[in-house]
């Protein structure tokens, strides 16, 4: 699976909210498996989008024929757009499957990790932050990506901003050590992302 994350500054909020709705016209095409996003917490100008694809062949078919045309709706209403795509590598949780409509927020992080480091970070993703997520309440789902570049991913998709609150209030710090994430990560970025119900397709 394809996990496709897009990051945009937003300077038209109500122009750009009616552009995703239009994205609804991504049911009908071969491979698309899902899409929502919503709104940064912390930056009120920063929107999230994510997509996913059963396979690049199927997501680069529709970039060649449908997606200028559907992107074209939101025209000016960006000042800056950021595109990455990431591999599926495994769940976090078990079971993901992208259906936004149960959740609330969705928390992403996004890590460069050194060369040297990159089955170290892969296998705390694996063994020490995947169980400490998918035992805390209110969390649904998630999953892990990787980019060319040592870039990884993480979404995962909460209840509620409370519920996430909770996990992070008790343990970030003490998982941190556990999984020696100074050594692997040369850069860290995340955010938490309000959900807008009418962007899911």
């Amino acid at each position: 699976m394809l996990v496709k994350w897009i990051r945009c500054t937003v300077v038209d909020r109500r122009g750009f909210e009616r552009g995703q709705r239009k994205w609804a016209e991504l049911l009908g095409e071969p491979g698309f498996r899902g899409r929502g996003g919503g709104w940064s917490r912390e930056r009120p100008d920063v929107a999230h989008v994510f997509a996913f694809w059963e396979n690049r062949v199927f997501y680069d078919s529709f970039m060649a024929r449908a997606h200028d045309d559907l992107a074209a709706t939101q025209s000016g209403t960006c000042s800056g757009i950021q595109v990455k795509l990431f591999e599926y590598r495994f769940d976090v949780k078990t079971g993901f499957e992208p259906r936004f409509t149960d959740a609330d927020v969705v928390r992403v992080a996004h890590s460069k990790v050194r060369e040297d480091r990159v089955e170290h970070f892969a296998l705390m993703q694996e063994r020490v932050w995947n169980p400490a997520m998918a035992g805390s309440p209110g969390m649904l789902r998630g999953v892990f990506g990787e980019a060319p570049g040592h870039e990884f991913l993480v979404l995962s998709m909460w209840q509620s901003s409370a519920e996430r609150g909770k996990y992070r209030a008790g343990s970030i710090e003490r998982l941190s050590q556990r999984a020696q994430i100074e050594d692997d990560v040369a850069a860290l970025a995340g955010d938490v992302v309000q959900l807008e119900p009418s962007w899911t397709v």
